[in-house]
């Protein structure tokens, strides 16, 4: 099977499978998706969405975060893990967003990576799920899946991965398709046990399952 048919039958495969596929993360304005993405390192969404209301009681505005003490953010995202830092990056993202861009996050890739604590997964996010551009969110699920399938090769770095997709996947059906390799990430092609390849979608085309 060429790369290309493998990753347009992966593409359908998974749109049957799970025929609505969002964020996990729960948000109701692009800035909060900023905030969410950058705790959500070596967090799980779920711990998330239970700390973020609880900041934004306290913070409800770009301009709150943006003047808030740093050590008071901290306090309340610890248990996201890496406080200070994620709390460091929250401010200064939301002082620039406020002082430059006028508390409106930028729709471009450019103007999103000069925003602190903002990589191209976080961009991507907000470019897909806010604005509804074309995007390729390479998260370790994704980056586990394209490499277990074979749409990539030995590949584990974010860029390349990414890359390597915006060559084989068409760009409307990207964004949506991370999504949906995050919920089957979670529910069957797991990290962390043995993946459950008897009940995947994929094995009829997965090279792992031993197809060329």
């Amino acid at each position: 099977m060429r790369k290309q048919e493998r990753a347009l039958e992966t593409v359908r495969l998974l749109e049957e499978a799970y025929p609505i596929a969002h964020c996990s993360l729960d948000y109701d304005d692009a800035w909060k998706l900023l905030v969410s993405v950058r705790l959500a390192a070596q967090c799980t969404d779920a711990r998330v969405n239970q700390i973020t209301p609880k900041l934004y009681e306290k913070f409800p505005s770009v301009a709150a975060l943006a003047e808030a003490d740093v050590n008071e953010i901290e306090e309340i995202v610890r248990p996201c893990g890496l406080g200070r830092s994620k709390a460091r990056d929250i401010k200064a993202c939301m002082e620039m967003l406020h002082e430059e861009y006028h508390d409106r996050v930028p729709d471009e890739m450019e103007e999103l990576l000069k925003l602190p604590g903002v990589g191209r997964k976080s961009a991507n996010l907000i470019l897909g799920d806010v604005f509804g551009k074309p995007a390729m969110v390479t998260d370790t699920h994704c980056i586990r899946l394209c490499n277990r399938i074979g749409l990539v090769h030995d590949t584990k770095e974010p860029v390349k991965v990414e890359r390597a997709l915006w060559d084989l996947i068409p760009p409307e059906k990207g964004n949506d398709l991370c999504h949906r390799f995050v919920l089957h990430g979670r529910d069957v092609c797991t990290a962390r046990t043995r993946p459950h390849c008897d009940v995947c979608v994929l094995n009829g085309i997965c090279q792992k399952n031993g197809v060329k």
